[in-house]
């Protein structure tokens, strides 16, 4: 969710409640959206999010439509279907990258998309053949959590900055 809200808040001027917004993300959105744009490539954000009204393992939770986000509500998690698209959009990748975890995983109410993305990516190497990368220590720790480590091409603690830097899933056809 780190660059979810800037680039939905960058894209759209759409209200993100009380997500994590680093200010530093939206520049950083700016610039991911023009070269996406420029290269003719689609970004996929998520429709459906998890919102909390507190960052807690016991918050109230809903899902909601990622542009419906309530005043004082977080997004903690993608929705069940955003992860469908999710599936669908990498269905024919060659090549992906996980380089940062899709929600909260470590709370079980906002794990689902972290693991629901782990699992496509384990079935894409497995079913398809596939070229799957895991960087950075969280996505690592979901990854071995979900038991779907040795399913991944591979996997790497060193410094994710070598990954892109950024927090999210990229994506080759190529």
């Amino acid at each position: 969710m780190r660059l979810t809200s800037p680039l939905r808040r960058r894209r759209k001027g759409l209200s993100v409640g009380t997500s994590l917004v680093e200010d530093d993300y939206v520049e950083t959105a700016k610039e991911v959206l023009t070269k996406a744009n420029e290269l003719g490539k689609e970004i996929l954000l998520p429709s459906d999010i998890i919102v909390a009204d507190k960052f807690a393992a016991d918050a109230d939770t809903q899902t909601v439509s990622s542009d419906r986000i309530p005043d004082g509500w977080m997004g903690l998690d993608n929705g069940p279907k955003s992860t469908d698209e999710q599936k669908e959009f990498l269905s024919d990748c060659k090549t992906v990258i996980m380089n940062g975890p899709l929600g909260v995983f470590e709370m079980k109410a906002f794990e689902k998309g972290t693991f629901g993305i782990v699992d496509i990516l384990a079935d894409l190497t497995k079913e398809k053949g596939a070229t799957t990368i895991i960087g950075g220590g969280d996505s690592v720790a979901a990854t071995e959590l979900s038991e779907r480590a040795g399913d991944m091409s591979h996997i790497s603690t060193g410094p994710s900055g070598k990954l892109g830097g950024s927090n999210g899933v990229a994506s080759s056809n190529d």
